[in-house]
């Protein structure tokens, strides 16, 4: 249900597909290092693949949080990714008017998990024509977003991705409840369980969201077992100099050793 996305590789396989990358673009030069070992591993796993990096980040604790290094600088990075390494390319958009904007430059909208709900956000989205990729919100249950699928296809696009990132549990915790993937997936969409934030422990007193990278394994395992189509992991070669998110990413090493161990639970219950 993915093969429709442009340049997207090895979508004939039986594997899950994967969302990947930094949280948010710092640089060219790290964003082009990123890419090319991502794609390295997919194309080892025969791995669909979906380049992530959001272009601006504006739900931030901190007035003083890293947001970004300009718009237009981010997404013509974002353009260059896929043209240099032939991917699909997916980053947030926050209020109506970027959507127009980003969709120039990638293949993938991302409705971050606070905007949801926000319909003019999802119709602005969907009148694109691009693969819109709707994160549930953690204050919502799986059954919830049939309405935030049904926005975009009555808006005339039926080119939808859900992807769940956890609900929020009291004030500093989140967990992943299983049953909202297959909950999901029979609205007739692919579903995507998003191993990082899933992880993350917001609210902090210090104004900066903690996380636990140690279990991205253990969400992942669960999730392909029990039958997401795709993952969301974002990854970075050193997350404890990352700009934004650093506390639950995944170690870029790591990726490779990951993606081996799911790709044969994928094998194992086809």
């Amino acid at each position: 249900m993915i093969s429709n996305i442009p340049r997207i590789k090895h979508s004939q396989t039986n594997n899950f597909f994967l969302m990947a990358g930094p949280c948010v673009i710092e640089g060219e030069e790290i964003a082009l290092r990123i890419a090319e070992r991502i794609v390295s591993i997919t194309d080892k796993l025969q791995i669909p693949l979906i380049f992530k990096g959001s272009y601006r980040k504006a739900n931030r604790s901190r007035l003083d949080s890293f947001t970004g290094i300009g718009d237009d600088t981010a997404l013509k990075i974002l353009a260059k990714v896929g043209r240099e390494f032939d991917i699909p390319c997916v980053t947030d958009i926050h209020e109506s008017n970027e959507a127009a904007m980003a969709a120039e430059y990638v293949d993938v909208l991302q409705i971050p998990a606070f905007l949801c709900r926000q319909t003019d956000l999802l119709i602005a989205a969907a009148k694109t024509g691009k693969t819109v990729n709707v994160k549930k919100g953690q204050f919502l249950s799986a059954g919830s977003m049939r309405f935030a699928v049904d926005k975009i296809t009555d808006s005339g696009n039926p080119n939808v991705i859900l992807t769940d990132r956890g609900n929020t549990f009291g004030y500093q915790d989140i967990i992943v409840d299983y049953r909202g993937i297959p909950e999901m997936r029979d609205f007739g969409v692919p579903v995507v369980m998003d191993c990082t934030h899933s992880l993350q422990q917001p609210n902090q007193a210090s104004g900066v969201t903690g996380g636990k990278p140690a279990l991205i394994e253990t969400i992942g395992k669960a999730a392909i077992a029990v039958g997401a189509d795709g993952l969301f992991i974002e990854t970075h070669p050193d997350p404890a100099n990352a700009k934004s998110d650093g506390a639950n990413m995944l170690q870029l090493d790591l990726l490779e050793g990951l993606m081996t161990k799911l790709v044969r639970i994928r094998e194992a219950i086809l």
